[in-house]
């Protein structure tokens, strides 16, 4: 199962349009259909799938005759050193070799090995591509919400400022309120860095270096809750795929071991066209000089050959043997980590669950605080008993809020991030993101840097 997509005419000429750091929209399903489409890693897991097709091909030819001709003229003195062969065709193919199907079977499971590791890789750069995009939006929404934080907190300096002036608050206030700015103001170009690396880093994905995309929020489907994604999925295709390996190589081991002592039979034919012109046959071999004798040589044979000592096979049968041991331990080790890995991912899941819906408490609670400090500023009581707010107390209430906000979709992202995992390792995330598309490609220029 793969999601390839197919990219549209107009998706192409769109692409090609991007100019050097040429800001852009692009939709999510189009992010990911581009990656998939154009990221090196999968190219390259095509290209081996491709070989080991080959290999399998390979092992299936020996039993096609292999036709070869050949051919030459010259002359020559003195005793002849070989037939004078003008040209030739010779044939030759093998009949039966006992080992031949373990080499088969070796192939084959090869093939699939690679196979499912192309569909690993596939799943890997879906990933990659899904949790860049989902991070690249993440980090796009809280630089709004920083660039809210940080012009309250300039503003709360100036307020404090004036305060100060005014003797109302130690000057204490101003330097922590300024620290808090400062540090506002270091953390929104800390994430400037972060967004333009996420940027990068998925415009190499798509196979567009150079352009700077941004997220279509209202384009991210809606992810499946931890709690939904089953895991009756034994393994990922990785481990699949290292099994299929270590499949082949024992395949391999078993054929070199039974190389001993069984029949190879191999079919050979051959025709030569013979000329005696320009040589000495005639006079060493008086028989070519008469007018009847044929020219023409045809053979036909088959040949019987049993290894009966052969050192140099012999280590290779170990060598292939203790390779497949190695790749059937390789194998086991990656499905006993997978799984206690997958395991821990979801136990953590739980917890991440409960931070987000703890940040999402702390959000409404600052959200609440900065209600009630706008109403009571709003508000013309004169009451002495009540608290009276300033503008220093609307723009504190502010900040907490917005710094509250900033954690919540930190704590989103990374529950995100879990279930984007769940569902790569349950072999799930192909399916999602099928279901995912509804809507044909879009790629949008909006803007472009002078």
């Amino acid at each position: 199962m793969r999601l390839i997509g197919l990219c549209r005419t107009g998706l192409a000429i769109a692409a090609v349009a991007f100019c050097a750091h040429a800001y852009a929209q692009i939709s999510f399903s189009s992010a990911v259909d581009l990656a998939l489409k154009n990221d090196p890693r999968l190219k390259a897991a095509q290209a081996d799938v491709d070989k080991a097709r080959a290999g399998l091909a390979q092992a299936h030819d020996v039993y096609v005759p292999s036709i070869a001709a050949s051919g030459g003229i010259g002359d020559s003195v003195g005793v002849p050193l070989g037939l004078p062969v003008i040209f030739g065709v010779t044939a030759q193919s093998l009949v039966y070799n006992f080992s031949q199907e373990d080499y088969i079977r070796s192939a084959r499971a090869a093939l699939d090995a690679a196979i499912l590791t192309e569909q690993e890789v596939h799943d890997q750069v879906a990933e990659d591509a899904v949790l860049t995009y989902l991070h690249l939006d993440n980090a796009q929404r809280r630089r709004e919400a920083m660039e809210q934080e940080y012009n309250s907190a300039k503003r709360l300096v100036v307020i404090v400022q004036d305060r100060v002036d005014a003797g109302q608050d130690a000057r204490v206030e101003l330097l922590r309120a300024q620290r808090s700015a400062d540090a506002t103001q270091l953390e929104e170009l800390q994430l400037e860095d972060e967004i333009a690396t996420l940027s990068d880093h998925l415009s190499h994905l798509m196979g567009l270096p150079g352009t700077r995309p941004e997220t279509v929020a209202s384009s991210i489907p809606v992810l499946s809750p931890v709690d939904t994604i089953g895991t009756n999925t034994p393994v990922t295709y990785g481990i699949y795929a290292s099994v299929a390996d270590a499949h082949s190589k024992q395949e391999k081991a078993f054929g070199d071991k039974h190389f001993w002592g069984r029949p190879q039979i191999s079919l050979g034919a051959s025709y030569s066209r013979i000329s005696t012109i320009g040589t000495s046959y005639s006079l060493y071999y008086p028989g070519f000089a008469q007018s009847n004798i044929s020219l023409n040589s045809l053979s036909l044979g088959i040949e019987v050959k049993i290894p009966l000592l052969d050192m140099v096979h012999h280590a290779e049968a170990h060598e292939s043997a203790a390779d497949a041991r190695h790749a059937m331990y390789v194998a086991e080790d990656q499905r006993i980590q997978f799984l206690e890995g997958r395991l821990k991912l979801g136990r953590s899941s739980a917890e991440l669950s409960a931070a987000e819906k703890l940040a999402e408490d702390d959000q409404a609670l600052a959200q609440d605080q900065l209600d009630t400090v706008l109403l009571q500023l709003s508000s013309t009581s004169t009451d002495p008993n009540k608290p009276q707010l300033t503008p220093k107390d609307e723009q504190t209430a502010r900040v907490q809020e917005r710094e509250r906000a900033i954690d919540l979709l930190n704590r989103k992202f990374e529950l995100q991030q879990v279930e984007v995992n769940l569902l790569r390792q349950t072999n799930q995330l192909d399916d999602w993101l099928r279901s995912s598309v509804t809507t044909p490609a879009t790629l949008t220029q909006s803007a472009t840097t002078p």
